[in-house]
């Protein structure tokens, strides 16, 4: 089972730190709701798209991981139009596609083992709290990476149901994801196990 998007190219976009891209990725999950002019959003966009084109992301991988938000995105342009004003609605689309593009470049150039490390330093001071920073990190390391793996799956589903004219059935569409889910969570486990990893055993321990 492969886990995640990373695909390996020499760029700069690959040899940029994964902190940085973390950081990155929340200050502008932050700013895109700072601005309220859609309009100012369209460079960002843009720039967004820029470094895709330098980090070489693949062209046919991200339209299908882009596919299944694509009704989503239309949904909320409408509905924000049509209750709101056009313009909000522009400007949320905008929001959310800064965001998941540049969600998908963090995932295409990071490594899982890059990203969970990162994640752990960075929950390490909860640990006066009592939370697991590695337990932390891992958890959602490995759902940043599900996500767009449980839409491929769908997808793959979705494609075989429809040639059985059984598309329109949302428990023959749920059942075997919810099946593929439980099945790629126990390969998992398996394969965590394999490893001998403990996220309990302190440091000194290893």
């Amino acid at each position: 089972m492969t886990l995640g998007l990373y695909v390996h190219r020499e760029t700069p976009i690959h040899r940029v730190p994964a902190a940085v891209k973390v950081l990155t990725l929340v200050a502008a999950g932050v700013g895109v709701f700072l601005v309220p002019n859609p309009l100012w959003l369209v460079p960002a966009l843009a720039a967004v798209v820029g470094l895709m084109v330098l980090a070489r992301v693949p062209l046919g991988e991200t339209l299908r991981q882009l596919r299944p938000v694509a009704v989503l995105i239309v949904v909320i342009f409408l509905v924000h139009g049509w209750f709101t004003s056009w313009t909000l609605g522009f400007l949320v689309v905008l929001r959310f596609a800064v965001l998941l593009l540049l969600a998908l470049l963090v995932t295409f150039t990071t490594r899982i083992s890059e990203m969970i490390e990162v994640l752990e330093r960075g929950f390490r001071p909860l640990a006066v709290f009592g939370v697991n920073p590695e337990k932390l990190s891992l958890m959602l390391s490995l759902t940043l990476r599900f996500i767009p793996l449980l839409f491929e799956k769908f997808q793959e589903i979705r494609e075989a149901q429809r040639a059985r004219g059984l598309d329109r059935n949302i428990l023959a569409l749920l059942m075997p994801l919810l099946i593929k889910t439980l099945k790629m969570a126990g390969d998992l486990t398996d394969a965590i196990d394999a490893r001998g990893y403990d996220p309990d055993r302190k440091p000194t321990d290893r």
